[in-house]
This record gives C-alpha cells, structure tokens and sequence, in this order.
C-alpha cells in the first residue's frame, strides 16, 4: 500500500483529532476524502480546497463516501449525546464497518480509550472498547488504537487539566486525581494514526499508545504549574466528591460542560496505562515527554494557534452550556437576546450603529452611568471618552468604555470591551432578513479570568436583566421610527 495508490476516508474531519490527521495524510502523499454533514464547516481549513468531501451521516448512506477507498479511518464519537449514546455509538460503528465491507475497504483505523477489558471500566471508556469490537467483527483488517489523556492545545483534556490548574492554587479534590494514567501528546497520536494507515504489511488488533511516562492526575496539574509559571498548587484530598459533583465543578471552572465532563470524570476511576507494548516495537519512534507536551500546548494556546479544538464538532452537550469560542481557548459566558424588529437590515443597522455617547444606551441610563462611575474609580476610561460620530462608526473607534473590533454594513458590529474586568468582555448584534423585517441577535459574551471573574458575572447578571432587554428593544424602536419616517 503505498501513498501514490492509496485513498484514505477521514470521519470526524471537523473533530480535533481529525482535523489534525487530514493535514498529515495529505503531507505523507495521500488523496484523503472526507465524510462530513456539512461541508461548510470545514471551510475555514487550510487544506479543505486539497481533499475531497462527500456529504453524509456516518449513520446513514456511506456507499458514495466508501468507493474507491482503502484505508477507512473512524474518528466518531457520540459522548453524552443523549440518554442513548452507548447504544448510538455501536450502531453507527456497525453501519461503517458495513459500508466498509460492500466497498472493498483494506483496512479501518480506529482511535478509541485505554483500559483493561478485564476491569470494571466506566461507561465511556467501554462503550470506545465496545466500538473497537464492533468494527473488528468483519473481515477487514482492523486497527484499534488505544490512548489515554491526550495533551495538545485545545484538548477536552488539555482544557481541563488547564483551567483546574490555573484558576486554582487550593483544590479539593476527589480520590480520582491519584489514579495512574499514561498521557501522550496529540503529535504522537497522530504519528501513530499516520504509521497504520501506511504500514504495507498486513495489521489488526489493539495497539496500545501512551507517552514515555506513568503519572496520576495530581502529578500531571504538579507538571502543568511548573511549566506554566505557577506556584505549587495545593491538593485537598477528600472522599465525599462524587463524579456527578466534580463534573460539575468541572464545567463551572473549566470550558469543558458538565455533560461531557461527566463521562470523562467517571473514567478517571480506571487505570489507563500501557500494558501490551507491540505499538513500541512497531512503531519505534521517540516519544515527547509529557513536561515538554504540555509546554508546548501552553506555547500554541498562549499565541491562539490552535488548529483544532475539541468542541470544534457539533454535538448535543454545547447546548446552554459555557463553550470554547471560535477566537480563543476559554469558558465563554453569554447572554443572548433576540427579536424580530418592524424595519429592514439597513434602518435596524444604522439604529445598532447609534448606541453609546451622548445619546446612551438606550436603556438603564443610571446603571451605565454606575458602571462608568466604577470603572473610572478603578482606572479605567469610563463614559467619558464618548464616540466621534454620532451617527457612523468606523472599526477601531471608541465608544464610551467600548472599542469597535468588527462591523459589515447592515449585517453585524462587534464592541470590545476596555473597562476594568476580571476577563474579556465583547457584546455584538447581527441582522438577518426575515418575513416582516429583520431579525437581530444581540449577544454579550464574557471570558472571565479565573475564579473572580466567574464570581463576578453572576454577581452582576441580575443586572444584565435590568439593561440588555432594554437596550435590544431600544434598538429595535429607533430602528422602527426610522423606517416610518423613511420615504417610501
């Protein structure tokens, strides 16, 4: 099997391991398919114009997506889809390795979870061994690699080793973060996926992967600290924290929601290190020690240079959940209002453009005034420095303690905040064209920075209900005036 003959088929091409594996396959010499369900959501990739995409649910119809290919590689996973994701997850896996089957496939890769078969293994870490064996019940050659923790920017596991770490230098923890596990980066993962899609000989079965060291979880935040600059953070072991509190802990504290940390932290329980060492003697290449991982995954994050993260693929658990937003590795805090206003795009862009300066906000006049008060105490600019127009706005112009970071004419406006915070605060509005006018989104989205800044957006989000629907019906009833006045 070799590069120039070969055509490979990505699923999970817009997941974070998948996304990452698509380039290396395409640098190695292979033509690479992807199977998505929407093909826009791989736009924003830098190799998307080099491969070829077939649209498709990996559980319905793959028999466009499998012809012609030789190595399937299966990186789906439906983790805290719904209350029937372990039954899901074995469907699907059958439906490919079907698919798989009719269309001469030589070989499927598998990513899936460390773990003895022989244990009491939790419900996420058998439902990945369950996969393996499904796709292995066929004749086609099947490799079924199996990892632990993988660190890498942008990493479910990443950001949650990252966030504990950072936000808290006294920690209560449960009896897991002793639990030995054996970490490996996401570059050797990707060394490994790489090595069994072009190995020529025949392969199947499990390899186990993992990094050159055994630590427990405590170790690993010991390491982080180190490499990030931290004082030594101090572990409060306590045997009362279940698995349902600490994933909720988890999503409060870190960009990971509870129901996906749920699963993750149940397999905490179980220990995750390397047993059979065939993928070793296979695949003999020195592997990157876990300090030097994690330096580096700090190094990407810290300049935003995060190819792929792991809430990059749509799934059921973001919903009214904190996420990862698109221009950072953070918890993202919103608050989201919406109405259909009396007036087209234009009008109801103009009326956005006109908030702030000596015209106000519309709305709750005392408590922006308040707000400024506060933030001029606390050094900061206040609502003094106004806006220069008070009809146009141009990007990079102030208004008030705001500065204008984006806007396209009668589609969108982003404001970034300068005020004295805890975090990164923006607010944006964006219109749409609908029956009877324009719809318009407004959306203030906070980052905080550590524990305070999580303390300080509850804190004021009752006043968040006080200023923000008034501000959004403001708009909406100057941009309706307008439009009245407007010659028809």
């Amino acid at each position: 099997m070799t590069n120039r003959e070969s055509r490979v088929l990505v699923t999970g091409a817009s997941g974070y391991v998948g996304g990452r594996l698509v380039p290396q396959l395409l640098a190695s010499g292979y033509a690479v398919r992807c199977v998505v369900r929407d093909p826009r959501k791989l736009d924003a990739a830098l190799w998307h114009r080099e491969v070829e995409m077939v649209r498709a649910d990996v559980g319905g119809d793959l028999s466009a997506a499998m012809e012609g290919v030789d190595v399937a590689v299966f990186l789906i996973h439906s983790i805290g889809e719904g209350p029937d994701w372990v039954t899901q997850e074995r469907v699907i896996a059958e439906n490919f390795r079907r698919a798989a089957e009719a269309a001469g496939v030589k070989r499927i890769v598998y990513l899936g979870g460390l773990g003895d078969d022989d244990a009491d293994l939790s419900e996420h870490l058998r439902s990945r061994h369950d996969v393996g064996q499904v796709l292995a019940a066929g004749p086609i050659e099947t490799v079924e690699l199996r990892a632990a923790v993988v660190i890498g920017s942008g990493s479910a596991s990443f950001e949650m080793l990252r966030y504990l770490t950072e936000v808290l230098p006294i920690m209560v923890t449960p009896k897991w973060v002793h639990t030995r596990c054996q970490p490996i980066s996401i570059g050797d993962v990707l060394r490994y996926l790489v090595a069994v899609v072009e190995h020529a000989s025949p392969l199947s079965g499990v390899l186990e992967i993992g990094g050159p060291e055994v630590v427990s979880y405590a170790e690993m935040m010991a390491v982080y600290a180190r490499e990030a600059g931290l004082t030594r953070r101090r572990l409060i072991p306590v045997p009362v924290l279940t698995p349902r509190l600490s994933s909720l802990w988890i999503g409060l504290v870190t960009p990971v929601p509870a129901k996906l940390a749920r699963p993750l932290v149940d397999s905490l329980v179980n220990t995750v290190v390397v047993r059979d060492h065939r993928a070793e003697t296979l695949f003999p290449f020195e592997r990157v020690p876990l300090a030097h991982a994690i330096h580096r995954a700090i190094g990407r994050t810290a300049v935003g240079d995060i190819p792929t993260k792991f809430d990059d693929a749509s799934s059921p658990v973001w919903q009214a959940n904190p996420t990862d937003p698109s221009w950072t590795g953070g918890t993202e805090l919103t608050d989201v209002r919406e109405l259909v206003v009396a007036a087209d795009a234009h009008d109801t862009w103009n009326a956005v453009c006109r908030v702030g300066g000596d015209r106000g906000w519309y709305s709750g006049e005392l408590l922006w005034k308040a707000r400024g008060m506060l933030d001029r105490i606390a050094g900061g600019p206040g609502l003094r420095r106004g806006r220069r127009d008070p009809e146009h706005l141009a990007i990079g112009e102030t208004v008030d303690f705001w500065r204008v970071e984006d806007l396209e004419a009668d589609r969108g406006l982003v404001l970034h905040a300068e005020m004295r915070l805890p975090g990164e605060a923006w607010i944006e509005w964006t219109m749409e064209p609908v029956d009877g006018g324009t719809r318009l989104r407004q959306i203030a989205r906070f980052r905080p920075r550590g524990l305070f800044g999580r303390l300080y957006w509850y804190v004021i989000a009752p006043f968040h209900h006080l200023v923000f629907p008034g501000l959004i019906r403001g708009i909406a009833h100057d941009a309706t005036q307008r439009n009245d006045a407007s010659p028809r």
